[in-house]
């Protein structure tokens, strides 16, 4: 009873045992206080004997001891710490040990379940054994025995499974049978990629049993040795040979000795071997290896330059070449950015070496599509059927992705350094190689590809001067391999585009035959051809169907159309360029109809995806069309049409119908400024001249436009000067016309010819022109030199007439335009590009071949159109002869 007491205060005695009793020495025994419990239940009357209270106190002190040994435990002395950590010592291993414990711990399981034929089981820890064991070779580390030995155990057990398979399928469940089945599979295909080891694993087993004199036909009766002999096997092969002393070059003249270099460790961490027999096997490694995420890029590259440099035939180097060459490419995994220099420049080189080979040995062809062959023999003409060694490769895949990647490093560079023009020398050695690409094609004889590479040659001419092309085309004379179509030094540069896009116009790429077709416009357009190029225009429909192409097509028809207008413009034509030039201004969006910037509209955000894709189609810098310059042209093209028009019409309504309203709004912007200082940009100059031009000051109006600097830019810049002076010297004598011919009876030709400094024969031509066109009511006395003006006052009914005229003449477009959205045709005459004209197709071409010179010029052929401009012709004719008669 007394012992019950104790232990239930145990507690009271140690929290009255002091600090210094608990650590004292060792030597002398601890004397607790004894439980006050014990003391009152002995003096409540327990008689018990002497001896039984020495036995107690005996216990009492045993007991103590314990508890004291286990409190010295979370209260030990400096000594006894460092004592312990002496004793216990940390292990600490590797991540490769980690990895060897996991794989021999799946090993374990997958015997235990082998026992009991669980291939559930086995199949799942199959699995991660594999996989730890793929991760142990992606850190170039040997395959360790053990996973070696695990696959030979598990081949036998299948090939016993497989003979029993009846009988043992029969006490299988379902899913123990089909785990039995993927596990073949499994083992197959894991031990064909480890058959060379396997093999070594027999090699070692059958020396290992010969030498314990226990030849069996068991082979694991000492596995341990076994595991010993392959891995001391394995590290003597994968044993690096020693590295080579680096001479560095000191002294000029001094040749260059072998560098230092890293060995080269390829799968399961074997040392490679260049050599001419190894190329396959290395090559082979190589493009498993492709893709993986832990594979080093530029150690690739390096292995294939090592193997090129030791291939000695033609099969072999091409099979490099072609390896190498798209390891360069792959080198850049991210698509926004560019590939480096120094690469591009090594593919470069590459591609001609391969497509040297490939001409000048015609045995060996490169398609994209062959029959299957072996990745790992040798292969000659002598061994082919027809003496003609396919390779699988494409090369016109290899020139797209370096034109493709030369033009994004130059949307990437800033094109306002030195960087931009160093970069941009490199696109006579690109040309180069796309001409050597199409002599090869040629000589080959195929279509597909042959019209590929055309195309992209073309597209890097056809927008460049003719000093620039004639550049290009010289070091595609001086190469050894030249295509069919080269520009002779004594023919024009548009010889040689009309040469190529005739053909791709026989092409049956509908997209190639577009793009030849916009690009052959764009270069006659350069030149000032401009009828030429406007009636490939309108002869090949393709501002019909434009809207259902690609955006890249969509662009350069942009770009062509906007080149046509300034075509006009250098040419004179100023109708034809306001109206060619209208419709891309009336946008607002120059520059991303161009792909020349991204246009930041107001109430509409880009995604960064989309933003993306638009910076990603933008053109180069050095393909830009000003947009300074195109604006220029515009408006003062705007200024010289419109400023006369207006003069000749009388009401607001009509004045606010004809003129265009990108210009109409510059000229409500500059009519409402209080103060008008004196010009600084483009537009101020512009909107300056036109009021100076409707004010009948031409002179002003002249020098303010010639005050333009951004004529600079434009080829023959003093040509134009002086086009523009002579054209603004004729509007201001029309304008002057339009606005003073109410005020005079009489006007005299000789006036009018040292008012604008005109030659009397030009003034006499321009009025005489205006009385035919109906656009001033007077008539010409040549023999008094004198312009007759006749005052004409409309009757009321002849007013009426007028404005029916033009209501049914509106109403007619209005029908018409719906007829066109019912029948699924274009929905805007101003995108069909026919001047608004009804009916069929046949019927357009006719009626714009009838009355395009009348109407008021361009691609359209007029602003009105259809039967309701017939019908308010015919009427004003008539009323036109009633007025003469009275």
């Amino acid at each position: 009873m007394s012992r019950f007491f104790r232990q239930a205060g145990d507690s009271d005695s140690e929290s009255e045992s002091s600090e210094e009793e608990l650590m004292s020495s060792e030597d002398e025994a601890p004397k607790p206080a004894k439980p006050a419990m014990s003391k009152f239940l002995r003096s409540a009357g327990d008689e018990s004997s002497e001896e039984e209270e020495s036995e107690e106190e005996e216990e009492e002190m045993s007991e103590e001891e314990a508890q004291i040994k286990k409190k010295s435990r979370f209260m030990r002395t400096e000594s006894e710490e460092e004592e312990s950590d002496e004793e216990v010592k940390r292990v600490v291993k590797s991540a490769r040990d980690k990895r060897l414990d996991e794989m021999e711990a799946s090993g374990k399981l997958m015997d235990n379940a082998l026992k009991i034929n669980d291939w559930v089981a086995i199949s799942s820890e199959f699995d991660k054994l594999v996989r730890m064991v793929q991760r142990q070779q992606n850190v170039s580390e040997p395959v360790p025995p053990f996973f070696i030995r695990t696959l030979v155990t598990l081949e036998s057990s299948l090939n016993s499974a497989v003979a029993k398979e009846k009988e043992a399928k029969k006490k299988m469940n379902a899913s123990n049978a089909r785990a039995l089945t993927a596990m073949k599979q499994k083992v197959k295909k894991v031990a064909k990629e480890h058959e060379n080891e396997i093999k070594q694993y027999h090699a070692v087993s059958r020396i290992s049993s010969l030498y314990n004199h226990r030849i069996t036909s068991h082979m694991y009766q000492d596995p341990e040795r076994f595991e010993q002999e392959y891995a001391s096997h394995a590290a003597a092969e994968a044993q690096p040979p020693p590295p080579k002393v680096k001479k560095v070059k000191r002294l000029v003249g001094e040749t260059d000795e072998e560098d230092e270099e890293f060995t080269t460790v390829g799968k399961g961490g074997k040392a490679m071997a260049f050599t001419p027999e190894s190329i396959f096997k290395n090559l082979q490694l190589v493009q498993e290896a492709r893709g993986k995420k832990n594979t080093d890029r530029s150690e690739q590259i390096r292995i294939l330059e090592k193997l090129l440099e030791v291939a000695v035939t033609n099969y072999q180097r091409i099979r490099v070449l072609l390896a190498l060459v798209s390891c360069r490419f792959d080198y850049n995994s991210s698509v926004s950015t560019h590939m480096p220099i120094d690469l591009w420049l090594s593919a470069q080189r590459e591609v001609d070496q391969l497509v040297a080979i490939v001409a000048q040995n015609p045995a060996y062809s490169i398609q994209e599509s062959t029959e299957d062959y072996d990745d790992l023999a040798e292969r000659s003409p002598e061994t082919e059927k027809d003496g003609v060694v396919r390779i699988r490769g494409s090369i016109i895949s290899f020139v797209d992705r370096l034109d493709d990647e030369f033009t994004k490093s130059l949307q990437n560079i800033d094109p306002h350094g030195t960087e931009y023009v160093d970069r941009l020398k490199d696109e006579k050695g690109l040309y180069s190689t796309i001409c050597r690409a199409q002599a090869l094609y040629e000589k080959l004889g195929h279509q597909e590809p042959l019209s590929r590479v055309i195309m992209r040659r073309l597209e890097h001419i056809y927008s460049k001067p003719d000093a620039v092309v004639r550049a290009l085309e010289s070091a595609v004379a001086a190469a050894d391999i030249k295509p069919s179509i080269v520009l002779d030094p004594s023919e024009e540069t548009t010889d040689l585009i009309h040469s190529l896009c005739v053909h791709l116009y026989k092409s049956n790429n509908s997209l190639l035959r577009t793009r030849a077709m916009l690009s052959h416009i764009f270069h006659y357009a350069l030149h000032n051809k401009f009828h030429t190029a406007r009636d490939m225009l309108l002869m090949s429909h393709l501002q019909e169907s434009i809207y259902s192409a690609d955006v890249a097509t969509q662009i350069l028809y942009n770009r062509t159309v906007v080149q046509l207008g300034l075509s006009a413009f250098r040419c004179g034509l100023i109708k034809e360029a306001q109206l060619t030039l209208q419709d891309i201004f009336a946008t607002q969006r120059v520059k991303e109809l161009l792909a020349q910037g991204v246009h930041q509209q107001r109430y509409q955000v880009l995604t960064p995806e989309q933003e993306k894709a638009e910076r990603q189609r933008q053109l180069p810098f050095h393909m830009h069309i000003n947009t300074e310059l195109l604006e220029a042209a515009f408006l003062v093209s705007s200024m010289l049409v419109e400023i006369p028009l207006l003069a000749s019409i009388d009401s607001e309504e009509q004045k606010r119908k004809t003129i265009s309203k990108s210009f109409r709004r510059l000229m409500d912007f500059a009519d409402r400024q209080v103060f008008t200082g004196p010009p600084e940009s483009t537009r101020d100059h512009i909107m300056q001249a036109s009021k100076a031009l409707q004010d009948g000051d031409w002179e002003k109006c002249r020098d303010l436009i010639q005050d333009i600097k951004i004529w600079s830019l434009m080829p023959e810049s003093a040509l134009v000067k002086e086009m523009l002076a002579k054209r603004i010297q004729e509007e201001g004598l029309r304008t002057y016309l339009f606005t003073y011919a109410p005020h005079y009876s009489t006007l005299s030709l000789s006036l009018l010819s040292r008012t604008f400094s005109l030659p009397l024969r030009t003034v006499t031509s321009i009025v005489s022109k205006m009385i035919w066109n109906e656009e001033l009511s007077a008539s010409l006395d040549q023999s008094a030199g004198v312009i007759v003006f006749h005052r004409i006052e409309l009757s009321r009914s002849q007013h009426l007439s007028q404005i029916l005229a033009d209501k049914v003449n509106a109403l007619v477009e209005q029908n018409e335009k719906a007829l066109d959205q019912k029948l699924g045709q274009v929905t805007s005459w101003q995108d069909r590009g026919d001047g608004g004209k009804g009916g069929k197709p046949g019927e357009q071409t006719q009626e714009r071949r009838g009355r395009g010179e009348r109407t008021r010029g361009g691609l359209r052929g007029g602003a009105r159109g259809g039967r309701g401009a017939r019908f308010a012709q015919g009427l004003g004719n008539q009323m036109s002869g009633a007025q003469r008669n009275r």
